[in-house]
């Protein structure tokens, strides 16, 4: 049971087509994100543990946002998803937040479903962002 709530998706975003003709995806899992970058045949897939995540940054423009996350352990240590849009990247940002706030007092998230964790991550991470 506990193999199969750790994998659960949170959230999704992907880059918007057609401003970006291969998307790139991330997925928010309870315990790591998963960055799918498309190209013509191909694909790269990255996956990092939310603990291992010391930060993350959202460049914000009218529409659009580029969102990084900081690695402590991913080789170049800046993973970066641009051209989604900047209600997601705010989104997503408050999860992976809360997300790395449970991990650090070591929270089991397994008895929730994926709505109340949703609503708990929210909770934790109320700053209020100014774009």
């Amino acid at each position: 049971k506990m193999l199969s709530d750790s994998n659960r998706i949170l959230t999704t975003t992907s880059s918007v087509f057609p401003l970006t003709i291969f998307p790139t995806t991330l997925n928010v899992e309870a315990t790591r994100i998963t960055i799918i970058y498309r190209q013509l045949f191909s694909s790269q897939v990255h996956s990092v543990d939310i603990k291992d995540i010391s930060n993350v940054l959202i460049e914000t423009g009218i529409l659009f946002a580029t969102l990084t996350i900081i690695s402590r352990t991913y080789t170049e240590n800046n993973i970066t998803i641009g051209t989604i849009w900047k209600s997601d990247a705010i989104f997503i940002r408050r999860i992976i937040e809360g997300l790395r706030m449970l991990a650090e007092e070591n929270m089991d998230t397994t008895n929730y479903t994926v709505e109340e964790l949703l609503q708990k991550l929210k909770k934790l991470s109320t700053t209020k962002i100014v774009l």
